[in-house]
């Protein structure tokens, strides 16, 4: 029996590797399923004989919450450039102080990063990156990605680091499954692997298709590599998948060649990469060379350009927003970009709009700004674009049909219709959004359905609102109208800085809107500040103080205002726990945290008297820098700004 069982388990663990690493199949799914249901049958048997590293316990069960895990070996990140020249300079640097140095180079996956403990060869722990120094433990997830071994070719102590990615054809399918039912899109694989590893019923994980490669090795036995090359090859040979496409370099010139060749190459993987990464080969050059607080010395990470794409321009949008301003949008034959389906680009104002001289059903080039938002940034100006009408803004709103106006020397157009039903219903969307008043559950769809049954005219109606008549629109269960009823009313003591973000009032910002918390704590206080007191506020000035003083001095907002009040809104005031590490200082964030958002690190800094901007000047006092940041982190290195890792951020705030 159990010698059977054990001989069942080897034959599975070795399909599995051909079939999820090599992509070599062994043997049939017939026979892969004959073996599985026999295993299974007789485990349930003799459930004393069940092992950690069967094939059988890759399904877990469900977990109430992730436990931190404090890792053993510290997760660094890394430096990274877009310039050829920095590469070649940080090799230079290397070879002056060490010598000519091999490179290994390896593309960059863009996923998510995992630490596997092995314990004489049996997978005992899986934790996600975190901060580097703590992660949360999600063995069970791991345990249902088939590509990560359970048990060994060889019994070995070993900690094993990788990235957790979705192939671009399982992130399609997932999406379209979603689209039937329903759900949630993901914007691009990597979130989608992110979301389907930290799922805390690990049945849904083992449904999503996930995959990984390891890119390092820590032996803690008698093993010992002397490159990092031949540690990845042995991590193969211990049945792990590791990335077809590395390569051992002589010097930085072989290195530029591999990262121009991906360049190009990288669009026809079936996963996600946005660059590569250089180590030095020799382990114990790389133990002499050390690290800095945040990475390593002997590694760095050339990052790809943005991607630009060629698609055709179907048709220009004109949507209106919040203030009234009338935005063209681009409306594309959808193409993939960055990992995601783009079928909608900006074009920021008509002013751009001339100046590319866009015209419906020209062939445009298109790019995500900062990674993230899609934009046109150039027209084929080929013989048919000039047989092709001139695109002119329009004069009438495309809502309300109101004739547009321009404000002072802006190029934008505006619709100052207050009724404008597209206008009304975009405060509202903003009104609900997280940077104001962050009512969860009650998206466009919802506001449009009680906007157009009348239910609602202004924000100010969200709260007069029942959960009977949530129940009234379509498609809204008892439940639905329930989690939406309530995230409204916890609304309503929302802090100061939000609800005057909410109030959109011309020229403030959420990081002008908290400054003024800050600066006068009450709504009361605010409303009776003169011209004169606004304008000594730092980063106010003469022309912001005079829109907040005549916002606060129109009747139709002293009446909406006044309504909130009844209504039961009153914001909270700002907390501030001053600190003088932080406060004056101003501060910029760049790339991915592990431990809060952006935005919670933001308010953080502004409650500890510090403040926050979005780009990198001569005035900047610290940029946090997390995983995957960008040009700001390139920039405040030119300038000799002082960079700080999460970890350093988390032990200032401490």
């Amino acid at each position: 029996m159990i010698e059977r069982i054990n001989f069942l388990k080897d034959e599975i663990n070795k399909a599995n590797y051909l079939y999820y690493v090599e992509d070599n199949p062994s043997i049939s799914d017939f026979e892969y399923d004959k073996m599985f249901a026999e295993l299974k049958e007789l485990e349930a048997q003799n459930p004393l004989l069940i092992t950690p590293d069967s094939p059988t316990q890759r399904v877990g069960s469900v977990s109430e919450k992730f436990q931190p895990y404090k890792h053993k070996y510290r997760l660094y990140s890394l430096d990274n450039t877009y310039e050829y020249d920095e590469l070649e300079d940080w090799y230079k640097k290397i070879v002056k102080e060490y010598g000519e140095q091999e490179l290994v180079c390896e593309l960059k996956i863009d996923g998510l990063a995992i630490a596997l403990t092995y314990e004489k060869g049996v997978f005992v722990r899986g934790v996600t990156r975190g901060d580097g120094i703590t992660g949360e433990d999600i063995t069970n997830n791991l345990k249902t990605v088939k590509a990560i071994p359970l048990k060994l070719f060889e019994p070995v102590d070993v900690e094993v680091r990788g990235e957790i990615y979705m192939p671009k054809s399982s992130f399609e399918k997932l999406n379209e499954e979603n689209l039937k039912n329903g759900e949630k899109l993901f914007a691009n694989p990597r979130n989608a692997a992110a979301g389907s590893i930290r799922q805390l019923d690990s049945k849904i994980t083992a449904k999503r298709d996930l995959s990984m490669f390891c890119y390092t090795a820590i032996f803690t036995g008698e093993i010992e590599a002397k490159t990092h090359y031949d540690s990845i090859m042995y991590l193969k040979k211990l049945g792990f998948k590791t990335n077809p496409n590395i390569k051992l370099c002589k010097d930085a010139e072989e290195a530029v060649k591999y990262c121009q060749e991906w360049d190009e190459k990288r669009f026809g993987l079936d996963y996600a990469t946005d660059g590569v990464v250089i180590k030095v080969n020799s382990i114990l050059v790389q133990e002499e060379m050390g690290f800095t607080s945040r990475a390593p010395k002997w590694a760095t990470a050339f990052k790809f350009p943005p991607e630009e794409v060629m698609t055709t321009l179907l048709d220009i949008e004109e949507s209106v927003g919040k203030t009234g301003a009338i935005t063209p949008v681009a409306i594309l034959k959808p193409v993939q970009l960055g990992g995601s389906t783009v079928a909608r680009a900006s074009l920021h104002n008509f002013d751009e709009v001339g100046r590319l001289d866009v015209r419906i059903g020209d062939k445009v080039y298109i790019k995500k700004a900062a990674e993230i938002i899609p934009k046109v940034v150039k027209v084929i100006d080929d013989e048919e674009h000039f047989n092709r009408p001139q695109y002119n803004p329009p004069e009438f709103c495309p809502s309300c049909h109101a004739k547009l106006n321009t404000h002072d020397d802006e190029v934008n157009l505006y619709c100052d219709n207050p009724l404008c039903p597209e206008k009304v219903c975009a405060g509202i969307e903003y009104w609900v959004s997280k940077d104001a008043m962050d009512i969860d559950k009650v998206g466009p769809s919802i506001i449009a359905q009680l906007y157009n049954k009348g239910f609602i005219k202004s924000a100010v109606d969200l709260y007069k609102l029942s959960m009977q008549d949530f129940m009234q629109l379509d498609l809204v269960k008892e439940k639905s109208a329930f989690n939406m009823f309530t995230a409204i009313q916890n609304s309503k003591h929302r802090p100061l800085a939000k609800l005057l973000t909410a109030f959109t009032i011309r020229n403030v910002g959420k990081e002008t809107a908290n400054v003024l918390a800050c600066e006068f704590g009450t709504l009361e206080k605010l409303m009776a500040a003169s011209v004169e007191e606004l304008a000594c506020v730092e980063g106010v000035g003469e022309i912001i103080a005079k829109d907040i003083y005549e916002f606060f001095r129109n009747p139709q907002n002293l009446n909406m205002i006044k309504e909130l009040k009844e209504l039961g809104v009153e914001p909270e005031p700002p907390v501030q726990n001053i600190s003088d590490e932080l406060k004056g200082k101003t501060f910029v964030l760049t790339g991915t945290l592990q431990n809060m958002t952006r935005d919670e690190a933001s308010e953080k800094i502004k409650q500890m008297g510090g403040k926050t901007s979005s780009s990198v000047s001569k005035n900047t006092s610290f940029v946090i820098a997390g995983e995957n940041a960008g040009s700001k982190l390139d920039k405040a290195q030119k300038l000799g700004v002082i960079i700080l890792s999460e970890d350093d951020f988390l032990n200032m705030i401490r």
